[in-house]
C-alpha cells in the first residue's frame, strides 16, 4: 500500500544560495527565472544571472565555460555545477513541496533519457517561447538584490 509522508515534500536543505545562470535571450529561461521568483518566496535559496553577465564570468573559469550548455547552469552553495536536466532536478528539489515530489519523479529517469529530452526543448526553446520584448526586463526594486551582475 501506498503511503505518504509529508517530509517528503520539504525542501532540500542548503547552507548558502545557489545561483542560477540563465540564457538572458530566451523566452523559456526568462519564464523560468520567473517562476522560481515567485516560488522562492524568502528570497534566500537563489541569485540569477544572465549567462552573458560578468557575474558568470567571474564564478565559472573560461575552460569549463566553453563546454556549458547556452541554456540553464546552476552553481550550488557547494561550488558544483549542475546543467541539463540535473540541473532541473536539483532546483525543483530545492523548491519543496509538490516541485520536489516532481524531481525526484524525474530523477527516477535515467540521465541519459532525461538529457535528451532536455536538449530536444532547448533546441526548439526560441521557436516555442517568444524572447522578451526587452533584452533586460525591469526588475521590481523589491527583487533587484536577487540578481547578480
Amino acid at each position: 500500500m501506498f503511503t505518504f509522508h509529508l517530509s517528503w515534500t520539504a525542501s532540500l536543505k542548503t547552507a548558502g544560495e545557489d545561483t542560477i545562470f540563465y540564457d538572458g535571450h530566451c523566452g523559456l529561461c526568462h519564464r523560468t527565472v520567473r517562476f522560481l521568483l515567485a516560488k522562492d518566496h524568502s528570497g534566500e535559496r537563489f541569485r540569477f544571472a544572465p549567462l552573458e553577465s560578468n557575474a558568470f564570468a567571474a564564478a565559472v573559469l573560461e575552460s569549463q565555460r566553453h563546454a556549458l550548455p547556452d541554456s540553464l547552469v546552476v552553481l550550488t552553495s557547494a561550488g558544483s555545477l549542475l546543467t541539463r536536466s540535473t540541473a532541473v532536478i536539483y532546483l525543483l528539489r530545492r523548491l519543496g513541496g509538490p516541485w520536489r515530489v516532481l524531481g525526484e519523479v524525474l530523477a527516477c529517469i535515467p540521465m541519459t533519457l532525461r538529457d535528451i529530452g532536455y536538449d530536444s526543448i532547448a533546441r526548439i526553446r526560441y521557436r516555442l517561447f517568444s524572447p522578451p520584448s526587452q533584452a533586460c526586463p525591469l526588475v521590481p526594486a523589491e527583487l533587484r538584490g536577487r540578481f547578480r551582475s
